[in-house]
């Protein structure tokens, strides 16, 4: 299926279940490119899954926000972040709220911290740490 096509439905599919703003919208349109060209470089997710990018990957990140509304100035921890899941996706649909993206692996960091910062994402840091090395307190943990 062709990319355009793909980040549509994508976006219509969150559409479905979340309210956007114009500028949200815009940033989930813009997460799939990114994301494709990421992963020709390093394995963030499963090539055989990429085709189900949106539903497998940002609305499941995004489905916490069904059962908890993060307020603004909130800092939450995304452990082991990986691909950036959930935190990329929450940083984008909570933009008052503090997301710290942590994972012990330096090239998956790498891509999570390209990914916000071509995002424009000031409400999410990255870093590359062990949860257990990491000493600051958070209002919520992912994972």
């Amino acid at each position: 299926m062709e990319a355009k096509k793909l980040q549509e439905e994508g976006v219509n599919l969150i559409k479905k279940y979340f309210e956007l703003t114009p500028s949200q919208e815009n940033l989930f349109y813009k997460l799939y490119p990114l994301y494709f060209e990421w992963n020709q470089k390093i394995n963030l997710i499963s090539r055989k899954d990429f085709h189900a990018f949106y539903l497998h990957h940002v609305l499941h990140s995004l489905s916490i926000a069904k059962f908890i509304r993060f307020k603004p100035g909130a800092k939450i921890l995304d452990v082991g972040t990986g691909g950036g899941f959930p935190g990329i996706p929450l940083s984008i649909y909570f933009p008052e709220t503090r997301f710290c993206l942590i994972d012990s692996i330096g090239k998956k960091i790498k891509a999570v911290e390209d990914i916000s910062r071509k995002l424009g994402l000031d409400n999410a840091c990255t870093l590359q740490t062990r949860v257990e090395n990491h000493k600051e307190k958070y209002d919520f943990i992912t994972s």
